[in-house]
This record gives C-alpha cells, sequence and structure tokens, in this order.
C-alpha cells in the first residue's frame, strides 16, 4: 500500500476554486461535508458556485489584484472549468499549488495541443488535421477523403464551435463562414456508443478509475448518462487502462474525465479530455461509495484516495433549460420526488436560457436498464406539458 503524502487538510486548509460554475458549486458542497473551507474565484461571470463558497472573489481571472488576493487566501488551489488563460494558470501555480498543472489543463483546453499530446503518447485517436488556412482545411479534406467535423481550437464544449462537412463542401467558403483562427479536422467516425472513464490521480502517483459510463447527446449536450455501460467486460476494462494512461502522461493529479468512441468494431479512441470533474460524473453523488468531486478535494489536498466503487446501477439525467416553462418557471419536481430512488440536484441558476444545464437527477435502479426506463418516462412527462 502506498504511503500518502503529508495532506494539508481542515482546519487549517482553504482550497481555492479558479471558477464558479456548477462543477464548482458542488466542489464546494463537498468540501463543506469535509470540514474544507473554499474561496471561489469567479472571474467576473455569473457563478451559482458562490453560494456555497466561503469566501468569494468577484472579479475578471485577468485582474491583477483579484490573483493576488486569491493567492493570499488559499493553501493550494485547483479548477472547475478549462477556458481560464495560461498566463493566470502559471501565476497561481507560482505563488500556492495549483492541481491540476497548468501544462495538464492547457493542454485539455485546446483541442489542437490536445490531438497533438494523444499522438505523441500513441494514445488512440481519430484521424485529424490541423487548420490554419483555407489551404489547409482543401487539403485535409482531400486526405481524409470523406465525412468530417471541423472543430475550433479554443472554447469548445457542448458541441460548440463544430461543422460537419460531408467532403463536397467548398474549402474556401467554409474557412471563411468559421471564424476562427486555428481549426482541427477530425475524421467522421461510426461509432456504436459514446462512453467516458472518470480517473483520479491522486498526489502519490495512484490512478484509479470510475465504472464507464454510457452517454447519448441531446443537441450535442449530453442528455443521460447510464452506469453501468452496457459494453463487454473486455471493453471496459481497455477504456479504464487508456484513461490511466492519459492521467499518467500528464503527470496529472485531480480528477479528469476521458471521453470515448466505441467503434462498430468493438476499438476505442479518445475524443476529449476535461481535466477537472465531468457531467458524465455526476451519478457518482448518489451511486459510487466516494463522489468525483470528493475525490477531486482528496487528490488536491493530498488525502488518500476514496473508494470508485459502484453501489448501484444508475442513470444521470441532464436538466437543461428547455425543460423550464419559461426562463424562471421549473417543471414539475413532484414526480422526481414520488420516486423514491431518485436525487434531484440543482445548480442555483437564475435563468432558463436555451438549453444551458440546469441540474440534474440521478436514477437509481436494479438495473441501468430499469433505472433509463424512468429517466426516459420523466423526459417525456415534461415534454408533454404545454
Amino acid at each position: 500500500m502506498p504511503t500518502p503524502s503529508i495532506p494539508i487538510h481542515a482546519p487549517h486548509c482553504v482550497v481555492g476554486v479558479i471558477g464558479g460554475g456548477q462543477l464548482g458549486r458542488m466542489l464546494a458542497l463537498a468540501a463543506r461535508r469535509m470540514g474544507v473551507r473554499t474561496v471561489i474565484w469567479t472571474g467576473g461571470l455569473e457563478a451559482p458556485a458562490v453560494e456555497c463558497a466561503d469566501e468569494v472573489i468577484d472579479l475578471p481571472f485577468d485582474d491583477p489584484a483579484a490573483l493576488k488576493d486569491f493567492c493570499s487566501r488559499v493553501t493550494v488551489a485547483t479548477v472547475e472549468f478549462e477556458n481560464i488563460p495560461c498566463h493566470t494558470l502559471e501565476a497561481v501555480a507560482k505563488c500556492t499549488g495549483l492541481h491540476p498543472s497548468p501544462h495538464a489543463i492547457c493542454i485539455c483546453q485546446n483541442r489542437e495541443r490536445e490531438k497533438n499530446f494523444l499522438r505523441e503518447n500513441n494514445i488512440p485517436h481519430t484521424r485529424y488535421a490541423v487548420i490554419a488556412n483555407a489551404a489547409d482545411l482543401a487539403a485535409a479534406m482531400q486526405d481524409l477523403d470523406g465525412p468530417s467535423v471541423l472543430k475550433t481550437a479554443d472554447f469548445g464544449y457542448d458541441g460548440k464551435g463544430q461543422v460537419k462537412l460531408e467532403g463536397s463542401e467548398d474549402p474556401a467558403e467554409i474557412w471563411a463562414a468559421f471564424d476562427a483562427p486555428r481549426a482541427v479536422l477530425e475524421a467522421w467516425v461510426p461509432f456504436e456508443k459514446e462512453l467516458s472513464v472518470m480517473a483520479v490521480r491522486g498526489a502519490d502517483g495512484l490512478t484509479v478509475t470510475f465504472d464507464p459510463a454510457e452517454n447519448r447527446h441531446r443537441h450535442r449536450i449530453l442528455d443521460v448518462s447510464i452506469i453501468p455501460a452496457r459494453i463487454s467486460p473486455a471493453v471496459a476494462l481497455e477504456a479504464a487502462a487508456i484513461a490511466r494512461r492519459v492521467a499518467e502522461a500528464l503527470d496529472y493529479r485531480g480528477i479528469l474525465g476521458v471521453e470515448f468512441f466505441l467503434k462498430t468494431d468493438g476499438t476505442l479512441l479518445v475524443n476529449e479530455i476535461a481535466p477537472r470533474p465531468h457531467n458524465s460524473g455526476h451519478h457518482t453523488l448518489d451511486a459510487c461509495v466516494t463522489s468525483q468531486f470528493e475525490q477531486q478535494l482528496r487528490a488536491v489536498i493530498g488525502l488518500p484516495l476514496g473508494s470508485t466503487r459502484l453501489l448501484n446501477p444508475v442513470v444521470m439525467l441532464n436538466l437543461l433549460g428547455d425543460f423550464w416553462q419559461d426562463e424562471t418557471t421549473p417543471p414539475d419536481w413532484l414526480p422526481v420526488f414520488a420516486d423514491s430512488e431518485a436525487s434531484l440536484h440543482l445548480y442555483g441558476k437564475r435563468r432558463a436560457i436555451g438549453r444551458r444545464k440546469m441540474g440534474h437527477v440521478n436514477f437509481l435502479g436494479t438495473t441501468a436498464d430499469a433505472a433509463l426506463a424512468r429517466a426516459e418516462a420523466m423526459k417525456a412527462y415534461w415534454h408533454s406539458k404545454p
């Protein structure tokens, strides 16, 4: 058994969280339960995490005074989303511990760097080309010779900044309309399922994984996660092994989500890496011994990692804004509370704009299929309401 490093635990530990969204909120809630204080640096954005934090810095990420204030208040820091300027991450790391490292976060926040990392480390991934102009796009389209997806290098999540191409389009027209300085063109992957594995690597280098999740999307945003994924044991073991390879190659500390395509021939390709807690890991709050948020805190502080054991089959239903009757009127929650094995988690966001992530429901069941049936019935009920 590895010897744990000396933790910087309560009552003297203060964890700084860069970002104030729902992931920061759930991280702060886990910290409260563990007796750990949190400082949320919102970046000047709407921040549902502030209601659960001990202290808040509501200033932009490029504000020097905010940086100095943040570093003066915290013992160690982490992030709740990856789109933070690399120079800010590096400045925080110089004055206090930051886990995961700026190096790991900056790789994962940019598709070009992420794809190059996967290739350099021989981790299975989709065929791709880096695009900087129309000529690059024309050459890449000819090389891939078929359907593909053009994705912005920066600021891409929940299907944003993506265009599917069939291969016959005019590259000059596509690039002129795309409005991005750099992009990645990926070959279209015919897949059987989309999967993800949450992996956590501790201060001592030990890496553990949660059971793979089977993910379905709606409007390119995660709709439901089904755990355990309905895949063979061999595929599950391979997905976990690849996720560990990713964490070790990044010299990672903390939790990360590794998203996969499971091809029709049974092989796995890494699609994206999230250097933080992940939407498809929210089931761990109710269905696992240790949640992904507690694991993040354990890794950042230097505590031994908790068990990732799945206690119960579960389906996580994402609550998007289009379930709401209008911007401020939520759906009828009574059916959720009438289901004795469902747990509602709301994120405290004031307005349900478009398909914004407003919360989630975890449905426990005797089987994943039984839990999925209840989740689908709940969706159908809400969508049937005027």
